[in-house]
C-alpha cells in the first residue's frame, strides 16, 4: 500500500509538472516572486490585479517547479527557486513583470522580485523592474504606425488644400469673364 501511495503521489506530482511546463511554453513571460507574509485578502486582491492585466497568478512547489524549467533546459532559475515562491504568466512580454513590481510596491516587503523568464531567456530583478516600465508590444506597434500615419495625412492635407486653392482661383477667373 506504501508503494501504491508512492505511486500515485508520483503520477499527481508529474501531472502538476506537465501542467507547469505547458503555461510556461504558453506565456510570453514568466515572473517568479517571493510572496512571504501576504494575507488571504491581499493575495486575492492580487490575483484580481493578474487577471485585469490578461495574467494568472499561481503557487507551485519550487521543486516542481525546478524541475519544468530544467526539462525545458532551462536551469538559470535554480537559485531563485527557494523559499515561498509564486509565479505570474503573462500573456504579453511586460504585463506580468508590471503587474509584479507594482505589487512589490504596494505590499513592501511582502512581494519580492526574484526573476522572469521573456524571450526564453533569463531575466534578473533590474531586468524585471526594466521591464514593467516598457510599454507593451502592441502600444509600441500602435505608436509606430501613429508616427508613420503622421505623414502620410500631413500630405493628404496639402493635397487637399491645393486642389481646394486651384477651385477657388478658377472659379475667381469664372466670376471675372462673367
Amino acid at each position: 500500500m506504501s508503494e501504491e501511495r508512492k505511486s500515485a503521489n508520483f503520477e499527481a506530482k508529474k501531472v502538476v509538472v506537465e501542467e507547469i511546463t505547458e503555461k510556461i511554453k504558453a506565456a510570453k513571460s514568466v515572473v517568479l516572486v517571493d510572496y512571504n507574509k501576504l494575507t488571504v485578502a491581499e493575495v486575492s486582491a492580487l490575483r484580481n490585479k493578474c487577471r485585469e492585466a490578461n495574467c494568472e497568478y499561481k503557487v507551485y512547489k519550487n521543486t516542481l517547479v525546478r524541475k519544468a524549467l530544467n526539462d525545458l533546459g532551462y536551469h538559470d532559475f535554480d537559485a531563485d527557486l527557494n523559499g515561498p515562491t509564486a509565479i505570474a504568466f503573462g500573456a504579453d512580454e511586460t504585463s506580468a513583470a508590471r503587474v509584479m513590481v507594482a505589487a512589490s510596491k504596494d505590499y513592501e516587503e511582502k512581494i519580492v522580485i526574484k526573476s522572469a523568464f521573456v524571450d526564453s531567456a533569463y531575466v534578473d530583478k533590474a531586468g524585471v523592474k526594466a521591464l514593467a516600465t516598457m510599454p507593451s508590444k502592441e502600444e509600441l506597434i500602435a505608436k509606430m504606425l501613429g508616427s508613420m500615419q503622421a505623414p502620410l495625412s500631413n500630405f493628404a492635407g496639402v493635397l487637399n488644400n491645393l486642389v481646394a486653392g486651384i477651385v477657388r482661383v478658377l472659379g475667381a477667373i469664372a466670376e471675372q469673364k462673367n
